[in-house]
């Protein structure tokens, strides 16, 4: 029988405790969903209230993951919900933990400036980026970028990364990246800068009701 208290799950085939990578991401996703509407109240109607709701849930969660078990976060719970008819896709558990300790101490550092002492700064403004860059990378591209500091601060070969990318090995065919696919997103980059230079005065433009004009003409 698991413990109430413990980090990570114990599989048979795996030697060290993992974690369900395919729940994580749901769950990144979830917090990044939430942080990022909460960012637009504060954008465009100057609102605090939904970003300090957002971080108060956001530390409560670390902090059970953290320090009590990861099974009982209630985003992961909502993620394993989300994704349950997948298979699961099995990551290391010590490099997860090294990396939700920084998005525990990113949330703290949150809740103290903008909960606690009631301000913002650039302080929080930065914090706020790097969580939402962290956040974005782990539901999108699975990529743990806390994960990556892992090795620095410990000893040892990490093991069971996500898509395997602790293993050395070759490229598959299909993800290999040719000089023609190269050219491709340079011609794309280079369509995007005409489009700014010729086309922003247009794009500045404000859109008009369709519905709201053709009630006019019609009335008319």
């Amino acid at each position: 029988m698991s413990k109430t208290i413990q980090f990570g799950e114990d599989v048979p085939g795996y030697n060290i405790r993992v974690l369900n990578e395919r729940e994580i991401r749901a769950a990144a996703g979830i917090l990044f969903l939430a942080t990022f509407l909460s960012l637009m109240f504060i954008l465009f109607d100057n609102n605090f209230l939904p970003i300090k709701y957002v971080i108060t849930l956001f530390l409560t969660d670390f902090v059970i993951r953290v320090f009590i078990n990861p099974k009982f976060s209630p985003t992961l719970i909502i993620g394993r919900m989300i994704v349950g008819r997948q298979t699961p896709e099995y990551v290391g558990a010590r490099q997860k933990k090294f990396a939700w300790i920084i998005g525990l101490v990113l949330s703290a550092t949150m809740f103290i400036f903008m909960v606690l002492v009631n301000s913002y700064s650039p302080i929080t403004g930065i914090i706020c980026l790097v969580c939402l860059i962290f956040l974005f990378f782990e539901a999108v591209f699975g990529i743990c970028l806390g994960c990556k500091f892992y090795p620095l601060f410990f000893k040892g070969k990490t093991q069971y990364c996500p898509g395997e990318v602790c293993d050395v090995r070759s490229k598959q065919e299909i993800q290999k990246i040719s000089a023609y696919q190269v050219l491709i997103v340079l011609v794309f980059v280079g369509f995007i800068a005409i489009l700014g230079s010729y086309f922003n005065g247009y794009f500045t433009k404000k859109p008009h009701n369709l519905f709201g004009l053709y009630a006019s003409e019609k009335i008319k």
